[in-house]
């Protein structure tokens, strides 16, 4: 299975699938790993990791798509960081009342558009995303793997739950020290990168629920 994570909204209608078994979203790219292609999908993807933030990505996506709708009613076709900026803050809570945690992250989308907007070309370090409002370690490296396709590995609740399920860190290790682990084991290449954190969480969607840890990975203790 090649996932080719981070699903575009506006590849839903496109040539975009949904090559998973237990996401339901559109927009992902199996096998074209040359987006963003655009400013615009960029920052695209760099608000749907800020919102993605303690909810699911079936809501993150519900935000997006009212963000688009909003901005297509008052006739602001592109979805840029510009176009966030000048939306009323009020109205871009409501827009993003999906994704949970609104009031809080319509103010992060603001703040992480007026940083966006005044990028211009250049790729951010990772301390300079640290340093953003709300912009944690998983934040920071999908922003960097996704959006501007630098090898730097995220990891997240699904791949942290299968490594100390696996025994290989311990139940106590930390975001930096099984950041490292893959780093340590990974090619240093972007695409690796982005599949295999994309194939860990769909692995464990299928079979690492929270009541249902698998207790013989056997397929992964070969691979890994």
């Amino acid at each position: 299975m090649v996932l080719s994570w981070w699903p575009l909204t506006e590849l839903r209608e496109a040539e975009g699938t949904n090559p998973t078994k237990t996401g339901s979203v559109q927009g992902y790219h199996p096998a074209d790993y040359t987006y963003p292609q655009t400013r615009n999908q960029r920052f695209e993807i760099i608000c749907g990791a800020l919102l993605t933030q303690n909810t699911s990505w079936i809501q993150v996506e519900k935000a997006l798509l009212n963000l688009k709708d909003l901005l297509s009613l008052k006739q602001m076709h592109s979805f840029s960081p510009e176009t966030i900026l000048s939306l009323d803050t009020e109205i871009l809570k409501e827009a993003i009342r999906p994704a949970g945690y609104y009031n809080q992250k319509a103010v992060r989308l603001k703040n992480i558009a007026c940083w966006f907007s005044k990028l211009e070309n250049r790729i951010p370090e990772r301390t300079e995303l640290l340093s953003l409002k709300g912009v944690g370690p998983e934040t920071a490296d999908s922003i960097l793997l996704y959006a501007f396709k630098q090898p730097s590995f995220v990891v997240d609740a699904y791949t942290k739950r299968i490594v100390t399920n696996l025994g290989l860190a311990d139940e106590k290790a930390g975001y930096n020290e099984i950041k490292v682990l893959f780093e340590e084991n990974l090619p240093e290449d972007t695409t690796v990168y982005q599949e295999c954190h994309a194939l860990l969480v769909e692995h464990a969607k299928r079979y690492y629920q929270k009541k249902s840890i698998r207790d013989n990975d056997v397929l992964l203790e070969d691979i890994l």
